[in-house]
């Protein structure tokens, strides 16, 4: 059965019911969850296969198929009908993001919602999220060009303006909630007028009116940061978190909940979690259930975010259901949506789902009961929630599936899923792909810290068409994630599959720092940004080497953001690899430190540890260890690692005499849009790697960039 998506798909669990098989190892390597009905084997096309070197193999997994599946989702709401609403990119329309609702009996197709020249996309601490709030018929969204709050019907004509015009994108706006109660809307304000770097953050009302615009009007203000403002059934209370430097929100936070006066103003507050200088926590995520209790989650004592509820008659802190797992992710974006509630025979259950060693259970708490139901879907890996009257919507990914959004309905229990019908999918056409995709296993190998390993994806080289010589071995691209505090996921990205099918092994790392881990896990980089990814990089290489699993002396690697300085800092320091890619990576930590953005100004400090560390750790000042090959990428728009980053080390490198080439991208930010550019940028890292390490000729007809030191 595939996963063609004309609109929607239905699927039922007697075919759907994923298997996890394991080979026990003194280091485990296990297959990841995958759907019995479409396995791979019993798709292959023929058994008499071509022989051909690795990497050299031919595959319809073009550039231009993954570019074109390149849909990013920006957010995911429920409209007052029931219906899902959500934003995606389009790379085919230079990475506009369209507002977009879930087509109704009579139509047989998704609706664009927003004009046009509209695209919904806030610049709120660079990484945005959260641009979109519904209610009923009325949506409100940050629109990209201008950054200004529009209202807009559904079904309406052109959206109405609700802030006011400043002559440019010099106020964002994120995170916002509906106010009925004072005809307003709240949200989270980032004011750049004064200053660019350092932004004013608060959070603002913003009224509705039906005359002219009016100024927003602060109701919490003197943090460095704000997120999550969120106002109870009744009006009376308003929750939010906050956090300042030198902290980001992973690290300390605090939840506060404001009781509102007459008029709408905060007129007292208390300081729910996070106060308490002696107990290391980060709180997140509040949300009041449908009868006025307040839940969130923290990591407090265990270091595992788990969901807890406020007993405010005597301001105490409650877990819900404890386990040594993760139920959030890090706030990089505002808008997440990691849990929501189900009401049933008057109780609120919570459907949620918590991440624990590389995979997440999706189910139903019982917060009276503090129990937790699993739930049996096709998804093994889950993010954002938003709950129906009787059903919810689940953005989720496998190793068989793409990132999607899923409808589940479950039986008057709440104890099994009835349907699960697929939405949106950001890949939608694959029937024809999977006798060429990789099966991801999760491997576990050892640091170089004795008695303590880290984690990865491994995805061998597979194609339906192709198999290598005996004697040969395949060539290993590592990828390291960006963040540093991220995390990768083992699910079905055609980006990976471009390079398996056509012969390339392929390793995505969570390195030591990762999340999805706890706090322990994700505070091994703390001082030592530069080090332990780096080392766990190299070890799992040449772990990989050590089981016979790839060459070793065809070994690349490659990353984006911070993970194109652990590219770079890889190839400067250690002589573990042979070539290397970075996309809008970090050569000079004092340049980043010195020009990056508010949000992540003070990020640096908590990971290196001293002006000695900043430059001996910064690639820039060790061009003289570079021997091997790098290729860089850069958008020319990007305020999170500015231009000159790459530019400088380009520079470096070149009048060392190591081979190296530039590509700058005008219009782009921080991570590629466009649909040729995404395809421009995976095409010259493959024949860059085959030129330079491969030793073999690619079977796509591409033709190469020019390479200084080299061509």
């Amino acid at each position: 059965m595939a996963l063609a998506i004309s609109r929607l798909t239905t699927l039922t669990f007697a075919t759907l019911r994923p298997s996890l098989s394991r080979i026990h190892r003194p280091f485990l390597i296990k297959r990841l969850r995958c759907i019995s009905s479409l396995s791979l084997a019993s798709e292959m096309s023929s058994p008499e296969k071509k022989t051909a070197p690795y990497g050299s193999w031919k595959s319809p997994i073009s550039a231009d198929v993954v570019s074109g599946a390149e849909k990013r989702l920006g957010g995911i709401a429920i409209a007052g009908d029931g219906r899902l609403v959500w934003i995606e990119s389009r790379p085919e329309e230079r990475g506009r993001a369209v507002i977009v609702k879930e087509p109704g009996e009579s139509e047989d197709k998704p609706v664009d919602l927003i004009p046009e020249n509209f695209a919904a996309r806030t610049l709120a601490q660079e990484y945005g999220g959260g641009t979109l709030a519904i209610k009923d018929t009325t949506i409100i969204f940050s629109n990209y060009k201008d950054q200004r709050l529009y209202k807009h019907s559904i079904g309406g004509s052109s959206p109405v303006p609700l802030t006011p015009d400043y002559g440019g994108p010099l106020v964002h706006y994120a995170d916002g909630v509906f106010d009925p109660h004072f005809n307003r809307y709240i949200t989270v304000m980032e004011d750049c007028r004064a200053s660019s770097l350092n932004p004013v953050t608060t959070i603002a009302a913003i009224p509705f009116s039906d005359g002219d615009v009016q100024e927003p009007k602060q109701l919490i203000s003197g943090s460095d940061f704000y997120a999550f403002p969120r106002i109870d059934p009744r009006g009376r209370r308003m929750a939010w978190i906050e956090w300042s430097h030198p902290n980001m929100p992973w690290d300390r936070s605090q939840i506060w909940v404001g009781y509102f006066s007459e008029n709408g103003e905060i007129t007292q507050r208390v300081c729910v979690a996070g106060a308490d200088s002696a107990l290391v926590e980060s709180p997140t995520e509040p949300k009041w259930s449908s009868n006025g209790e307040l839940f969130f989650i923290t990591d407090r004592n265990s270091g595992f975010w788990n969901i807890y509820k406020w007993v405010e008659d005597k301001n105490e802190v409650v877990p819900v259901y404890s386990i040594n797992a993760e139920f959030t992710r890090p706030l990089w974006v505002f808008g997440i949506s990691s849990y929501d509630f189900l009401e049933k025979d008057g109780v609120n259950h919570i459907v949620c789902s918590y991440r624990k060693n590389g995979q997440s259970y999706l189910g139903i708490l019982d917060s009276e009961l503090g129990s937790f139901s699993l739930l049996e879907t096709p998804f093994s890996d889950v993010s954002n929630i938003v709950s129906g009257k009787d059903y919810f919507y689940v953005e989720g990914a496998s190793a068989s599936h793409p990132l999607s959004v899923a409808k589940v309905t479950l039986d008057d229990k709440l104890a099994e899923v009835k349907e699960f019908s697929i939405v949106w999918s950001s890949s939608p056409d694959l029937a024809k792909y999977r006798p060429y995709f990789s099966t991801p296993e999760v491997i576990e190998f050892p640091t170089e810290i004795s008695g303590q390993n880290a984690y990865a994806y491994f995805y061998p080289p597979t194609n339906g068409d192709f198999q290598a010589p005996s004697d040969e071995k395949p060539p290993l691209l590592v990828k390291n994630h960006g963040g540093p505090t991220g995390e990768a996921h083992g699910i079905l990205d055609l980006n990976i599959q471009y390079w398996t099918s056509r012969g390339w092994a392929f390793v995505d790392v969570n390195y030591g720092g990762s999340t999805g881990y706890g706090r322990e896990y994700r505070e091994r980089l703390l001082g030592k940004w530069g080090i332990v990814d780096v080392n766990d990089c190299c070890s799992c290489a040449k772990f990989l080497v050590k089981h016979g699993k790839v060459d070793a002396e065809r070994l690349c690697i490659m990353g984006r953001s911070a993970g194109g300085y652990t590219t770079l800092a890889c190839l400067a320091f250690k002589d573990t690899f042979k070539a290397g890619a970075s996309l809008y990576g970090v050569a000079d930590l004092s340049l980043l430190r010195a020009e990056t953005h508010k949000f992540e100004s003070c990020y640096i400090d908590n990971l290196v540890d001293s002006e000695k560390d900043y430059f001996e750790r910064s690639p820039i000042n060790s061009v003289d260890k570079f021997s091997c090959p790098v290729i860089l990428f850069q958008g020319l728009d990007d305020k999170v690692v500015p231009p000159d980053q790459a530019r400088t080390i380009y520079k470096a490198l070149k009048e060392k005499g190591v081979p190296v080439a530039l590509v700058e991208y005008e219009g782009e930010q921080h991570g590629f849009r466009k649909a040729e550019n995404i395809k421009f940028t995976l095409e010259q890292q493959m024949v860059f790697f085959a030129r330079l390490v491969g030793k073999f000729d690619v079977a796509d007809d591409i033709t190469p960039i020019k390479i200084d030191n080299f061509d």
